[in-house]
């Protein structure tokens, strides 16, 4: 029997590749090199499935020449702001995501730059580096303790909800907005706000967990940053797209905010200099599902959609 053909964009876990060479046909990128606009639909147009990550972009135009053979997209991500759903669909072509398994690592990466922003954590660790650090006294390096501060999630959905978990061992007080109100079982006492404007007045720290839709793309800019509180600290695991980074360096600079930690940017690789330049920031480059467990249970999860389509089954992740 022939094995459908497979083409997977990005270098992934070993197990997860051999596993995929196992079951299908495959189509690997030797270089591990990010694919631009015709490389990728070249690359589509022979195979029967593709399974890509975050930086390959379907949009419209894109998935208009990808041709008949292309059956299914099985993204190694849980967003979808890269796939263009719509034409997708009308194109007769399958769309799944991984959703489930990277909440707890996105989770941790949101406590690490939550803390590294209030403790000044890049800072130091250029001081203690570079040979700097040869002082000390009270007023040394003096951050922000986050301990029972008004914890603000911006979108609980899977991840929103594993973080606010996670900040209540800070004794911090959880609030949050959501397109609609949790069941009381999820909320766990947090604080429901019917509206953004509501939800950052109370966000000592505010942490973006919602998806990168039309109506979410900015919502991080300067009406509504100048409505959370003063030095209040900003954090996004979520998607560069939200953020107007342009207003949130100038809430950085005239210490409207305390400090920014953020895993995610506008232009991906490469971040934001204009952030980097600013002693206020803690930045990463967008590693919030980056650990073994979690890369495993991505790329088998998205070969597991694969599976089932194959197998002639509706899979368990389809969105489109």
């Amino acid at each position: 029997m022939t094995k459908p053909k497979l083409l997977i964009t990005r270098k992934l876990r070993p197990q997860v590749e051999a596993r995929a060479a196992r079951d299908y046909d495959v189509v690997f990128n030797a270089d591990d090199r990010q694919f631009d606009r015709d490389e990728l639909i070249a690359a589509c147009r022979s195979v029967d499935a593709v399974l890509p990550c975050h930086s390959e972009h379907f949009s419209a135009d894109v998935i208009a020449e990808l041709g008949p053979q292309l059956k299914i997209i099985a993204n190694h991500s849980v967003g979808t702001d890269h796939v263009d759903l719509a034409a997708a669909t009308s194109a007769g072509i399958v769309v799944t995501n991984t959703p489930d398994v990277l909440s707890d690592a996105t989770a941790e990466i949101a406590m690490l730059c939550m803390l590294g922003a209030a403790r000044r954590g890049a800072e130091g660790d250029a001081m203690v580096r570079s040979g700097q650090w040869n002082f000390w006294s009270p007023a040394f390096m003096v951050g922000r303790q986050v301990t029972a501060k008004r914890f603000g999630v911006l979108g609980m959905g899977r991840v929103g909800q594993v973080t606010a978990q996670r900040a209540r061992g800070f004794g911090m007080e959880i609030h949050y907005h959501n397109r609609r109100r949790l069941p009381e079982h999820l909320e766990q006492g947090a604080i429901y706000h019917e509206t953004v404007e509501g939800l950052l007045a109370c966000s000592d720290v505010l942490s973006l967990h919602c998806p990168s839709s039309a109506q979410n793309v900015g919502i991080i800019n300067e009406r509504t940053l100048s409505l959370l509180p003063d030095r209040a600290i900003l954090v996004n695991t979520a998607r560069g797209a939200l953020v107007d980074e342009a207003a949130l360096i100038d809430a950085l600079t005239s210490g409207k905010l305390f400090a920014a930690g953020l895993d995610v940017f506008q232009t991906e690789p490469g971040g934001n200099p204009d952030l980097g330049a600013l002693p206020n920031t803690f930045l990463l480059p967008h590693i919030g599902s980056a650990t073994e467990e979690t890369r495993d249970a991505m790329g088998f999860r998205a070969l597991d959609n694969l599976d089932a389509y194959f197998n002639g089954e509706d899979p368990k992740d389809r969105i489109a």
